[in-house]
């Protein structure tokens, strides 16, 4: 899809189809009373007709606007004016995406990035690149696999999106080129989520991880076999992995845009690319949807990705710890007790809780790098499911001010996360009679004692955990990967680029006016 920002009266503007949206009550917006206008009134005339309402949601396609340049013209319904907040944009766009490409629009003009969003920030720059973001989710489709693709007999081609000024163009261009990177970053973690665990092993990871690697000569790419494993002292992961025939990886991808010296930013992706349980096996309703059990390696490429294609001035490093997570007769047993990196031995009391046993000690290997910060991303707990549903990361950290700037990154891409605590007291949960701890705490506080596990591995250092189990795909009639957190993550990233945080931010919205 080919993106791009004008300036310039609707009605003047030749081309397929004009976008413009419609409040509820039939009240038009700026862009389409200017259509009205220039037509004599025949938007208003069709409005009070009863063809639409202004109801979010729905659409309208207008042929021949009289005294216009444009072949066509889509209203689009944004709801209650005063209620038009981040979702409701989002919903609009969608669906105004989604109209233009069922009824053969090659390519548009969008003027839904010139209406009032309610909400701190959300000026020019945030409604283009929320455009850009939300147009190519829309699209997306999967379909690889198939042995008839999915065809549009016109497929939109090409957007254009208007902005209030001239002045506001600069901005503009550089959200739309921002949004498109961060949607293709989602695009390939998608793509990899949805892939089946028989094509996406550990292996195809580690080779997807070599193929981004030289797509940019500011990364490079290191794989660890189980042989390096083994002589490091890696036993929480190998014991993870005994149980499949598909040998374990290590990646680490390291992207050098910032200064010689300077210290990067970690992303530690989980990759389990099946996971059965183990010997403490799931049931078998909805085992399929376990090939997703490696979305937080996907988004740690995806965020990378990113980094490539916007070439951002900084330091990051990618660290994907891949396995399968199957029985067999080799497979780990409950009860037994293994010796992580750290030197700290764990009791395997579930087999089904191997995402921190491999986290643990990528973790440790974290260490080698000197960080600034390290940020771990898994599909880790059902219990995240049940507390925060299918809408938020989960986010717990032992350092506030990266657990702060991870909040405020959610909030302002739309990836949004939730913060749980991570006190001392539910340490406790973790005591074994045999081992320095037990890779389980029992039912209560799931999401949360899984944190203080990986907790104990990350001292060194300033860390923070997403607990994307809710949020890395979707089940049901839509089922497949989100490209979730990838967002988020390219977010925290642009901000730390800019100076952290919300000043970062100001920054950008005082360029677009």
């Amino acid at each position: 899809m080919d993106f791009s920002v004008k300036s310039g009266n609707p009605e003047k503007q030749r081309t397929a189809c004009v976008v413009v949206g419609v409040f509820e009550r039939r009240r038009l917006s700026a862009a389409a009373g200017q259509l009205d206008q220039a037509s004599g009134g025949r938007l208003s005339n069709l409005l009070r007709r009863g063809d639409l309402e202004g109801r979010s949601g729905q659409t309208l396609l207008v042929h021949n606007l009289a005294d216009t340049l444009c072949d066509r013209v889509l209203l689009v319904g944004c709801g209650r004016e005063r209620e038009f907040d981040e979702r409701r944009y989002r919903k609009a766009v969608g669906r105004a995406v989604r109209a233009l490409n069922e009824t053969g629009a090659m390519e548009a003009v969008c003027y839904l990035t010139e209406l009032t969003v309610k909400g701190r920030e959300r000026d020019t720059y945030w409604r283009v690149r929320q455009a850009v973001e939300t147009a190519e989710d829309t699209l997306y489709r999967f379909d690889r696999l198939k042995s008839e693709k999915s065809t549009e007999r016109r497929p939109l081609r090409r957007l254009v999106f208007g902005v209030p000024s001239r002045r506001e163009l600069a901005v503009g261009e550089r959200a739309a080129r921002e949004g498109a990177a961060i949607a293709a970053g989602a695009h390939l973690a998608r793509d990899l989520g949805n892939l089946p665990a028989n094509i996406c092993t550990p292996a195809y990871l580690a080779d997807e991880a070599r193929t981004l690697a030289k797509s940019s000569r500011r990364m490079k790419v290191e794989v660890l076999e189980r042989a390096d494993m083994e002589k490091l002292g890696m036993g929480a992961l190998l014991a993870v992995a005994r149980g499949s025939r598909q040998p374990p990886k290590l990646v680490v991808l390291q992207y050098s845009g910032g200064t010689r010296g300077a210290k990067p930013v970690v992303l530690v992706g989980k990759g389990i690319t099946f996971d059965s349980g183990g010997i403490s096996i799931k049931p078998s309703a909805a085992m399929d949807e376990m090939k997703f059990d490696m979305c937080g390696a996907a988004g740690v490429l995806g965020a990378l990705k990113v980094c490539v294609d916007l070439q951002l001035p900084l330091n990051v490093v990618g660290v994907i710890v891949a396995s399968e997570n199957l029985p067999d007769g080799d497979a780990s047993k409950p009860g037994d007790v293994v010796t992580s990196l750290s030197g700290q031995t764990i009791e395997i009391l579930n087999t089904d809780a191997e995402g921190r046993l491999v986290l643990c000690d990528a973790l440790t290997y974290c260490e080698r790098f000197g960080p600034e910060a390290v940020v771990d991303l898994a599909t880790l707990t059902g219990a995240c499911v049940v507390a925060l549903g299918k809408h938020a990361s989960g986010l717990l950290g032992n350092h506030a001010p990266l657990a702060h700037d991870l909040l405020n990154a959610g909030r302002y891409s739309g990836d949004r996360t939730w913060e749980l605590p991570l006190w001392d007291e539910y340490q406790d949960q973790l005591k074994s009679n045999f081992a320095d701890m037990a890779n389980v705490g029992g039912r209560d506080a799931g999401t949360i004692t899984a944190a203080c596990f990986l907790s104990r591995f990350t001292k060194k250092y300033h860390w923070a955990h997403l607990d994307i189990a809710g949020v890395a795909w979707k089940s049901g009639k839509r089922k497949g990967a989100t490209g979730r957190p990838v967002p988020l993550l390219a977010q925290y990233l642009l901000d730390r680029c800019e100076g952290r945080g919300t000043p970062a931010r100001k920054g950008r919205g005082a360029a677009g006016g």
